[in-house]
């Protein structure tokens, strides 16, 4: 658990690192091709941990103690006095043009970042799961479109699904406007191609509780395997039982048992509740009591009885695959799959603003470190994947019309391009507060769904 907690914690830190150095580098890059005079580069804010001074215009670069993002300081008259003979120099006195390369700049470095994150991973090679679908939830939307145990999600909508990655993507952006349901293409286990018609719901999907595509009554896949006891963990039910690795449940409460998945089945609600289970060991018959122990998952209880089935992991290899493309062909994929993932993102938050989408939907710092830790944990092809999703999101966030963001100054400059002259500096400021007032909520709206996710 601990090394979890660090791996996590390394991982997040080291992937917030990059994005925010990427991000104030744009700004700090044009600053000063259009000949703006930069006074500090700074990595996260308060106490100044490391601090050098350049050798061009003494910029001073510091990486301070809270590195939840990070600045740069431009002169600027607005913020102090500036000499008569550098005032050509101060970001206030420069053309609306060259003030609005340098606020898009930023946002701009990181969507170049996440073009070439995901050439890295294209022309390298990324690990994926096929998408094979497990048996759907009974009266769900997969289960009314026929998809079956097994089958395998070729593409949706005309979009190519080479891993449960892409089809989760495809699922959810054909969603967000689907009028109609949505055209699936399948292959089954013997093979025969087919298409699906999947009605979808947006209420359902984005505005329930839960993962978006579970809610449609997808299930993991997982090989069928027989019910037999792979290993009996100390100290649990089944060991008080006295079932051994190698017996074979035949039944339980009279009922046949013909797969490892139905015995789950029997066992999973029956917490508290004593089971009589029929066994084969060695040739032989014997009848054996368990009662499974409570065991809490979010707010279920559910059974659990101590055992572990080692037959699936090699059976599970057919799932695996690995997506990877020659370099031209890998850099025309970056490309789209970036456009795709800001388009998705955008038109999640305007879901989420319209309430369409339910906030628990918003993630903080807790959960991006998780996922952090966990893409780190699989390999560096899932890490290099997890840090342009994560710049996408950061970049398209940026450019949001909020005061505070560099998307709230592209709108004062778009003010000032219609009024021919800035807006005054009370509007400015009130907007600013404005602009405080919806991060604030947002970021506190964040670590409470963060936190809840904890206790969940």
């Amino acid at each position: 658990m601990f090394s979890n907690v660090v791996v996590s914690a390394l991982a997040f830190l080291v992937a917030l690192g990059i994005l925010i150095s990427i991000h104030e580098y744009g700004h700090f890059w044009v600053a000063r091709r259009v000949g703006i005079k930069v006074l500090r580069f700074s990595i996260g804010f308060g106490k100044a941990l490391w601090r050098r001074t350049g050798k061009v215009d003494d910029t001073e670069f510091v990486v301070a103690a809270i590195p939840l993002g990070g600045y740069v300081k431009m002169l600027d008259e607005r913020e102090g006095s500036v000499s008569a003979g550098e005032r050509h120099r101060a970001f206030n006195h420069q053309p609306l043009w060259a003030r609005s390369a340098v606020v898009v700049a930023g946002p701009l470095a990181n969507f170049l970042l996440a073009i070439v994150a995901y050439w890295i991973v294209m022309m390298i090679g990324i690990s994926g799961v096929a998408p094979l679908v497990g048996e759907p939830q009974a009266d769900s939307a997969a289960a009314r479109a026929g998809f079956q145990y097994e089958d395998r999600i070729v593409s949706v909508n005309g979009q190519p699904t080479p891993t449960w990655a892409d089809a989760r993507i495809a699922l959810l952006e054909s969603s967000l406007n689907a009028s109609e349901p949505l055209q699936i293409e399948v292959e089954s286990v013997g093979g025969e191609q087919s298409m699906r018609s999947l009605p979808v719901s947006q209420a359902d999907m984005l505005q329930a509780d839960g993962d978006a595509i579970a809610n449609l009554g997808f299930r993991t896949w997982w090989p069928e395997v027989d019910p037999i006891i792979g290993e009996v963990i100390a100290g649990g039910a089944a060991e008080a039982a006295g079932l051994l690795p190698g017996d074979r449940v035949l039944s339980v409460d009279g009922e046949t048992v013909a797969s490892w998945r139905s015995l789950v089945e029997h066992v999973r609600p029956s917490a508290g509740t004593a089971l009589e289970l029929m066994v084969l060991r060695d040739g032989e018959r014997l009848s054996l009591t368990m009662t499974p122990e409570p065991f809490e998952i979010g707010t279920e209880t559910v059974g659990r009885i101590g055992v572990m089935e080692t037959q699936s992991a090699s059976l599970a290899r057919k799932a695996q695959v690995v997506v990877k493309y020659p370099p031209l062909d890998a850099f025309g994929q970056a490309l789209e799959r970036t456009w795709d993932m800001s388009a998705l993102t955008l038109r999640m938050m305007g879901k989420l603003l319209l309430g369409q989408a339910s906030l628990d939907n918003i993630s903080g710092p807790i959960s991006i470190a998780q996922y952090a830790g966990q893409s780190a944990s699989i390999g560096i092809d899932h890490y290099i994947n997890f840090i342009a999703l994560i710049s996408i999101s950061l970049a398209v966030l940026n450019l949001l019309p909020i005061p505070m963001l560099d998307g709230g100054h592209l709108l004062y400059f778009a003010a000032e391009a219609i009024r021919g002259k800035p807006l005054s500096e009370r509007t400015q400021l009130l907007g600013q507060q404005v602009g405080i007032a919806l991060l604030g909520a947002l970021m506190f709206l964040a670590f409470y769904n963060d936190i809840w996710r904890l206790f969940q």
